[in-house]
């Protein structure tokens, strides 16, 4: 797989090397390995899915730090059109986006570290999209930001009247939730990067991490 930074700092799309032969294709679509050769080793906690109708918006939502929690989002059947944005103060891109379309034919994804903000738009109808957590649910630590914020200015480009929760639309903007202490700072994200980095390598015993390969376990399926 070919990881490639996005233009919001730590965060990345994958884009996987699909092998294709007469009955389909085969794909790795996550990699400890990788994500920890760009600096992201995560843990794999929890798995959800959303199916949404064409014109869903879901978003802006991320988790609290404490605990955060990082996710790599794709999306196994339909389309969407994908954004992350950049909730850390002080970060050098505060308050900026980068949007990626994810669907089925590519199986890309992407990967959205601690401190930064996911949503997305739903292009088809019976869109699935998955994501997989660095840690479980935790009652209470939800961070919902409004899509709508016109300081993000968010390109959803949706065809009609968009679907939005009602917890979505009430959802306090950027600058109601700086003032209501919500948002975890620039160099707090860095210090809980830096600790996961530090925990990868004391568990490999300072050993460089491998680059990312579909290993024999992956072949073996094909």
């Amino acid at each position: 797989m070919e990881i490639t930074p996005l233009r919001v700092p730590d965060s990345f799309l994958i884009e996987p090397r699909q092998l294709r032969d007469e009955r389909g294709c085969f794909y790795e679509s996550f990699s400890y390995e990788a994500l920890a050769a760009v600096g992201h080793p995560r843990p794999l906690a929890q798995v959800n899915y959303s199916v949404s109708r064409r014109g869903v918006v879901r978003g802006i939502h991320g988790v609290l730090l404490p605990p955060g929690q990082a996710k790599v989002v794709s999306c196994p059947r339909g389309a969407v059109r994908d954004f992350v944005v950049d909730l850390r103060l002080g970060s050098p891109t505060f308050g900026r986006y980068d949007t990626t379309l994810l669907d089925a034919e590519s199986g890309r994804s992407v990967y959205i570290a601690e401190g930064l903000g996911h949503g997305f738009v739903a292009l088809t109808d019976d869109t699935l999209v998955s994501y997989l957590c660095s840690s479980g649910y935790v009652p209470g630590t939800q961070l919902d930001i409004n899509p709508f914020d016109s300081s993000l200015a968010l390109p959803w480009d949706v065809a009609g009247e968009p679907i939005v929760s009602a917890k979505d639309a009430a959802a306090p903007t950027v600058e109601e939730a700086t003032r209501a202490g919500l948002l975890a700072t620039y160099e707090e994200c860095q210090e809980l990067y830096e600790q996961f980095a530090r925990e990868d390598r004391s568990a490999s015993n300072g050993s460089p991490t491998a680059p990312p390969t579909i290993g024999p376990s992956a072949a073996a399926a094909l």
